[in-house]
């Protein structure tokens, strides 16, 4: 059998131990993304940081979407010692899941070890049991056979993860980059977060919901490249009063016109774009300006005033200003 020191990356560390699952049909965007946060070399974080390894669920070697093929060290026994177990994207949202799989998954679970999902991989955990009478989340596109397949699910579509303690959920590929981010920052906090994020080239923390990133229809090719100058000059303009009937002005329509097409190409209003665009420039202030008062924030963002500030925070963020500063605010 091989030794865990040659099976868990970078043997020296004495952080929780992260195992992602490689199987045959491999979603390669998602397994890269766990490998990338969990299993890269990151001296900066001391010896505590993460041990990672690959679990290969059935003999290879596996293929791997982009005309790969993938030969993991370990298989299903490293599921037994690990402290947080990867299902990347599934090779088949309706594709069985293997029985050995599943045992493994449930004995991973009763000792405590954390089990999450990335995309379609929310199949994986589904076909545990586990799932049933609990939030999760997955891809738009499969929210509805696993509503379908498994109706006791509490599936919540518009969100880009859900966080449920011991078992974690991302929705679409990408949504699985902020939850990975976001279980850094439950682990070892919002400096180790930031700072994973800037290696990354992302923003540590998406407000918002992955409906947003839902296809909508465009009645015109000309209407993206007529808003887009808009939407420029709205992040430039944040701090001042920006009505809807100035936008429709710049965007050269009526108010009426704008509002729809406006909608056709975003998916929202102008006014909900406008507050989304407000609520994120005072996150990013909140995370990299410690100095800054609320009163600076709030003027700074277009809300005017701290209360307006905490209440957009409550409403949409379920938190408040002061304690998203303490969580995600660079330190010293």
């Amino acid at each position: 059998m091989t030794t865990e020191a040659s099976v868990f990356t970078s043997s020296h560390l004495r952080g929780p131990r992260v195992v992602t699952l490689a199987y045959d049909g491999l979603c390669t965007f998602e397994f890269g993304v766990a490998v990338e946060v969990f299993g890269l070399a990151r001296p900066e974080m001391g010896e505590g940081w993460y041990r990672h390894a690959t679990a290969a669920i059935e003999p290879g070697p596996l293929r791997a979407a982009g005309g790969l093929t993938v030969t993991a060290v370990g298989g299903l026994e490293l599921l037994a010692e690990a402290d947080l177990i990867v299902a990347p994207g599934w090779r088949g949202i309706d594709a069985p899941v293997p029985e050995m799989l599943i045992e493994a998954l449930l004995a991973a679970h009763a000792r405590g070890a954390r089990l999450m999902s990335l995309c379609s991989g929310i199949a994986v955990l589904a076909a545990t049991g586990l799932l049933e009478g609990r939030c999760a989340t997955t891809h738009w596109r499969y929210a509805d056979a696993i509503m379908t397949r498994y109706p006791r699910i509490r599936l919540d579509p518009d969100v880009l993860y859900v966080d449920e303690g011991e078992i974690l959920t991302a929705a679409g590929s990408a949504a699985g980059i902020d939850l990975c981010l976001h279980v850094v920052r439950r682990d070892f906090g919002a400096e180790a977060a930031n700072s994973v994020a800037r290696r990354l080239v992302v923003p540590p923390h998406r407000e918002g919901g992955q409906a947003q990133f839902i296809v909508k229809p465009v009645p015109e090719d000309h209407e993206g490249r007529r808003l887009g100058p808009l939407m420029d000059w709205i992040d430039l303009n944040l701090q001042r009063e920006i009505s809807l009937s100035e936008m429709a002005t710049r965007a050269g329509m009526s108010s009426r016109t704008f509002q729809r097409r406006f909608r056709d190409l975003t998916g929202t209003s102008p006014g909900e774009f406008l507050v989304t665009r407000r609520l994120r420039h005072a996150c990013d202030l909140l995370e990299r300006q410690a100095a800054l008062s609320l009163d600076d924030i709030a003027a700074a963002s277009g809300f005017g005033t701290p209360a307006t500030l905490r209440h957009h925070f409550r409403t949409r963020l379920d938190t408040s200003p002061t304690a998203y500063r303490a969580r995600f605010g660079q330190q010293g």
